[in-house]
């Protein structure tokens, strides 16, 4: 940004030249402008602040101005107008007239003017060069900048001498950030922010703030940078809301790095056009080339390459080669892609692209890109069958550092695990693969939040999957399918394998909850009254994205337990059985655990059981309403009984030799996390649990656990059909607490919830797919959200949610599921019993009566639950989720 002096808030344009005017007030009147386009700048506002700039140098016009005068004003609107042409066209034109400027200044006679306005023009300088990839002349530059302006401090503390360090301190230790050199950058930056504070400039020490958020983002401490993101853009808001704009896309650049894609691809959806109305060039593109990676990473490769292309020409016009250069790497990260999943050999040509564009960065001085461009082309040369060319590739990439990207850092695993599989090395790859994944565990257990935790496994998911199908070609014996359970409790679900640290919500945290709790019920009034919702949508997805960044910014989630091996699962079960579902490439397999022994039973196509699924989901959920006309009703049951028994035919009945009559465990994978088990003929009055993975279940079932006491019955409103409902349930339970509809709100409902035994919630419920953690409850003053459940210090050992679709889950990568019942499960819960699908108000009580009265006679969840379901299944598709 362009360096300036002015505190924010000062607007005004001033009245245009007039033919004869005072020359005192015309330069008055060009230093006001000045002024007024400097905020604008600073707010990025650049086509204003260039008008106001121009309409300033037209008053320098007038005859009679001093000379001095003339030259001190015109050299500040040059070097401000320089950098805001800059920043709307090509850099080289900005450049080149703060260069003329400079010359200017030698014909100034004071000496210490003359300091502080070539400060000001160099300072332009070296942020330009550092904005286009030209860091180390921009660091150059930067530190004689710095150096006079401390010598100039030391002589005394002019305001604007002292406002001028602090800006070169931030732009210098973000320069150091952007090429890894944390130690130094976080000097600058902590240096810059008490300067800011001890002189009260408080949106300097935002921007310091912003800064250093950047650099422990590229020194990979996403928490910490999140912390200080959310810090600046609290003051940005208060100071000057036009740099949320570039606060926005640093966001998203954070949220791609732990696996975020989708949520940075919405944040750069919305600034994308507001960037654009104020056409700030580098920034736009540097938001094309973002949300190209997001892309990318969600697996949209038509959008990536669109808009990887136009960052690259964006930049190209700008003469920002380093930032084009890695638009390119974005766009051969596409085609690459592509050439390793058609059928045909990759081109010679595409590799010699990528080791083309590896050179380029590396002569750019983008060590880490060179080397991942590298990576690409020893993939290609694998898949061509070229092994020892990819390996004299591989040779030239250098060990990753401390600051290496994950995303390279699993290439590079990926890749040599491909080599040592072309070579026909299995045990090679496989500790690839094993070493790969280690590495990354180490980066979730320093996460603090369940969607970051679980949104890292994006990036270990190929290594998995290969390490999945190489187990896969060992055979099926007993071995090889201990083996893959291993590789499966590796890859799957790591999201609960974690002891949840002991915490609270925060206090902003739960401002925050609360002010999506009143945006999502003033929304819902305003559809139901048929009044306009935009401006409703936009600050509610504003205000959940609050909340969210507050969380992703605590610290660990918790302590994580090692991943449980087949003996210790097999040690657990007693009499039960468990069967592990899991996917390679079209294929499902079934890993079954039962007497000691355990086996693998290829089940057929994957596409098959997962269409199956939806569709069975489908079909439930239109056979919720109470009232249903019967013949519709019919029509609906013989299609619900139709899929599952399809269903069943492919995902049960192969293993029913295997398991007989015992108890089971599912460990469900993709869309059959949507199964409602129950609802399957091998499961008719069954007792089934479904967990995450076996750890957690083993997890779930361990007697270390805190003691628990007491009942709480939950009531939430508009549950007509169900009246009475929670007084029926309390006559099983003698030391049961009610809460009914007037009495359960959020706050006291929370507090009820803590260190009880059993939880039981009769409520409205909705899933959010887009966005798990606000998955909700509806309370009679409003949503009760899973990101605050989530929280509860001692969750309930078991937890009754008698709502529509609560066991739903949005599945991620690593088969990562998250939602409301997901998020009681990864903070604490034994056991959640859950509705997978809608479900009517009266079939909902008459199967939590049911249930409850199994419960009360002294059987386990699943066995009540059971009991419970089979008397309507199709109408009841509760499940039992965690230990069952």
């Amino acid at each position: 940004m362009p360096a300036h002096s002015s505190g924010p808030g000062r607007r005004g344009t001033g009245p245009a030249a007039r033919h004869g005017a005072d020359p005192e007030q015309a330069v008055a009147l060009a230093r006001e402008l000045h002024r007024s386009a400097l905020d604008a700048a600073t707010a990025n506002r650049y086509p204003s602040a260039i008008r106001q700039m121009r309409r300033g140098l037209t008053l320098l016009d007038v005859p009679g101005i001093n000379p001095e005068q003339r030259l001190e004003v015109r050299t500040r609107l040059l070097a401000t107008l320089a950098f805001c042409l800059a920043e709307t066209g090509n850099v080289d034109d900005g450049l080149t007239l703060l260069a003329g400027v400079d010359a200017e200044l030698t014909a100034l006679r004071d000496g210490t003017l003359r300091t502080v306005l070539w400060t000001r023009v160099n300072l332009n300088r070296a942020t330009l060069l550092c904005r286009v990839g030209r860091m180390e002349e921009g660091i150059a530059r930067l530190d004689d900048v710095v150096a006079r302006l401390e010598g100039v401090v030391a002589r005394g503390t002019d305001p604007e001498v002292v406002d001028l360090l602090v800006l070169a301190l931030s732009n210098r230790g973000n320069a150091h950030g952007e090429v890894y050199r944390g130690d130094r950058a976080i000097r600058d930056l902590d240096r810059a922010a008490a300067l800011a504070d001890a002189h009260d400039l408080p949106l300097r020490a935002a921007i310091a703030k912003h800064a250093l958020g950047n650099a422990v983002q590229r020194a990979g401490d996403v928490p910490a940078a999140l912390r200080h993101y959310h810090e600046a853009n609290r003051a940005f808001q208060e100071l000057e809301p036009g740099l949320l704009l570039r606060l926005r896309i640093d966001q998203a650049e954070a949220m791609i790095s732990v696996g975020l894609a989708d949520e940075a691809g919405r944040l750069l959806d919305e600034v994308l056009p507001e960037l654009r109305r104020e056409r700030i060039g580098q920034d736009v593109a540097e938001a094309e080339l973002l949300r190209a990676a997001a892309a990318l990473q969600d697996g949209d490769l038509v959008l990536a390459k669109r808009t990887a292309g136009a960052a690259q020409r964006k930049l190209a016009r700008r003469g920002s080669p380093a930032w084009a250069a890695v638009a390119g790497l974005i766009a051969l990260r596409v085609d690459v892609s592509r050439a390793l999943g058609a059928p045909r050999r990759p081109t010679a040509a595409v590799v010699a692209r990528a080791v083309a564009l590896s050179g380029e960065l590396a002569a750019l001085k983008l060590a880490d890109q060179a080397a991942f461009a590298l990576v690409l082309a020893a993939r290609l040369e694998i898949r061509r069958g070229a092994a020892d060319r990819a390996a004299e590739l591989l040779r030239g990439v250098p060990e990753p550092r401390r600051t290496t990207p994950i995303d390279h850092r699993m290439l590079l695993r990926l890749c040599r695990a491909e080599l040592a599989l072309a070579r026909g090395n299995r045990r090679v790859a496989l500790a690839q693969a094993r070493a790969g994944l280690a590495e990354l565990g180490r980066m979730r257990d320093r996460l603090g939040d369940l969607e970051l935790v679980s949104g890292t496994a994006v990036h270990g998911r190929e290594l998995g999957e290969l390490a999945v199908r190489l187990v896969l070609r060992g055979g099926d014996s007993a071995t090889d399918a201990k083996r893959l359970f291993t590789w499966l409790e590796r890859t799957r679900a790591q999201l609960y394998r974690y002891d949840p640290v002991e915490s609270g919500v925060d206090a902003e945290l739960a401002e925050r909850i609360t002010e999506v709790r009143r945006l999502s019920r003033a929304l819902l009034r305003a559809r139901l009254d048929g009044l306009p919702t935009a401006r409703l949508e936009v600050l509610l997805r504003a205000s959940r994205r609050a909340a969210n960044q507050l969380g992703w910014g605590a610290g660990p989630w918790g302590t994580p337990r090692p991943v449980v091996d087949a003996d210790e699962v097999l040690a657990r079960l007693g009499d039960r059985a468990m069967v592990s579902y899991a996917v390679a490439d079209d294929e499902l397999i079934a890993v079954v655990l039962v007497d000691g022994r355990v086996r693998m039973v290829r089940l057929g196509s994957a596409a098959e059981a997962t269409e199956g699924a939806r569709r069975l989901h489908a079909d439930l959920n239109a056979l919720a309403p109470d009232h249903l006309p019967p013949p519709l009703a019919e029509v609906i049951s013989t299609s619900a009984r139709r899929q599952a028994d399809k269903l069943d035919r492919v995902l049960l009945r192969p293993l029913a030799p295997m398991v007989g009559d015992r108890e089971l465990v599912v460990v469900p994978t993709g869309a059959l996390h949507v199964v409602p088990w129950g609802v399957l003929p091998t499961c008719a009055n069954r007792p089934t649990a479904a967990a995450p993975s076996a750890t957690a279940w083993v997890s779930a079932t361990r007697e270390d656990r805190d003691p628990a006491n007491g009942v709480v019955l939950v009531r939430g409103p508009g549950l007509l059909a169900a009246q009475g409902e929670i007084e029926r349930l309390a006559d099983y339970h003698a030391d049961a607490k009610l809460l009914g509809v007037t009495e359960a709100r959020v706050g006291a409902v929370l507090e009820a919830l803590d260190g009880t035994r059993l939880a039981h919630i009769a409520a409205h419920g909705e899933h959010e797919p887009e966005n798990a953690l606000f998955s909700r409850l509806e309370l009679v003053d409003g949503a009760l959200f899973a990101h605050e459940v989530g929280r509860v210090r001692r969750l309930p050992h078991q937890v009754v949610l008698a709502a529509c679709e609560l066991a739903l889950n949005r599945v991620r990568p690593g088969d990562e599921p998250l939602g409301f019942a997901g998020a009681l499960l990864a903070s604490g819960a034994r056991t959640v019993i859950a509705a997978s699908s809608k479900v009517g108000d009266q079939p909902s009580a008459a199967a939590m009566a049911d249930f409850h009265r199994n419960l009360a006679g002294g059987a386990s969840p699943a066995v009540a639950l059971a009991d419970a379901v089979a008397a309507d299944p199709l109408r009841r598709p509760f499940v039992c989720l965690g230990s069952g």
